[in-house]
């Protein structure tokens, strides 16, 4: 399709933001497995091909939905030691994923090189430079961060949709696994801040605070 052929995108005045956005606010209130070409031209009152105009693919929607909740970061942190600032880029990075509905399956599932994205490495990478670290060093541990977040964010926000009640205890009753046995209230401990505050203090090889 050529940009000739798509008069209906002129005659609606729809831009790709305003597409992103209506697949963000479909994805709070449906979640992930909601969010589709065809959901999102229903929610907009136009045809399919309408948003495909903008948005390219279903794959690429998922990405600049990506880059848009990271976008939420507020880059702008206060000067001070290395390792404060990227502490609290991470707790805004994971703020951001939990602002929607399944936001970190979304980010997860991607992988967007968009400016946001980008932006937010680049700070991160930056400051992890700035306190000493390696080329490497610095690369792998943003990696380590942004996956610790990642898979924290999306664990607890699967429980907050999960009907029932968790059943890690019940499958452990048995005593097949013991080592498990021995920590599973450590391994159910619902305080995902908590935890977060743990593994990052670990991947900056810090001393965790009381």
């Amino acid at each position: 399709m050529t940009k000739k052929q798509a008069p209906e995108a002129s005659r609606t005045r729809l831009d790709t933001a305003t597409v992103v956005r209506a697949a963000l606010d479909l994805l709070d209130d449906k979640g992930a497995g909601a969010v589709s070409l065809r959901g999102v031209a229903e929610r907009l009152g136009v045809r399919m091909n309408t948003v495909l105009w903008h948005a390219g693919s279903k794959a690429r929607l998922l990405e600049l939905m990506a880059d848009a909740i990271v976008g939420g970061i507020d880059l702008d942190v206060a000067p001070g030691p290395w390792h404060e600032r990227v502490r609290e880029l991470s707790r805004r990075y994971r703020r951001a994923l939990l602002a929607h509905r399944d936001g970190a399956l979304i980010v997860a599932g991607t992988y967007a090189a968009e400016p946001a994205t980008l932006g937010f490495a680049d700070a991160v990478v930056g400051a992890l430079l700035e306190g000493g670290a390696d080329e490497r060093g610095a690369a792998w541990a943003f990696w380590n961060i942004q996956y610790l977040a990642l898979g924290l964010t999306q664990e607890e926000q699967a429980l907050a949709a999960q009907d029932g009640p968790h059943t890690l205890a019940q499958a452990l009753a048995g005593g097949a696994f013991p080592a498990l046995g021995r920590v599973a209230r450590h391994l159910e401990d619902g305080d995902f801040d908590e935890r977060f505050e743990f593994g990052l203090a670990r991947i900056l090889a810090l001393p965790q605070e009381a």
